[in-house]
């Protein structure tokens, strides 16, 4: 039986590597191995920011929230103790919205929560 050339099956191997690195600078874009590399490191770096993306978006809801709580002479931990003292059930990303887009609703919310 005749022998069979792998150069096909490799280089579309190598074609699909090189093109996932399209965009990258120096010899990652060009040369396979470090491509191959730099391609898996860059899905490492996804996938963990698809994760802290999350945590930085509450960190900036709690930081909108808070400067418009300021606004309104009370604090942030003390606004979230009070709307769960009172059961009210909003989430921070609608807090944080609520407060930049609509600062009427925003304050009924507040001193709904500062309440006794």
């Amino acid at each position: 039986m005749a022998r069979a050339p792998h150069s096909v099956a490799r280089k579309a191997r190598h074609k699909k590597w090189l093109k996932r690195a399209k965009g990258f600078r120096t010899r990652r874009h060009t040369t396979f191995k470090v491509a191959k590399e730099a391609v898996i490191k860059a899905g490492q770096h996804a996938y963990n920011d698809r994760r802290k993306k999350k945590s930085t978006f509450r960190a900036l809801w709690q930081i909108r929230i808070n400067a418009a709580a300021r606004i309104h002479g009370i604090s942030y931990s003390k606004l979230i103790a009070g709307l769960r003292k009172h059961e009210i059930g909003i989430d921070r990303k609608i807090l944080s919205e609520l407060a930049a887009e609509h600062p009427t609703i925003f304050e009924k919310i507040v001193k709904a929560a500062v309440a006794e």
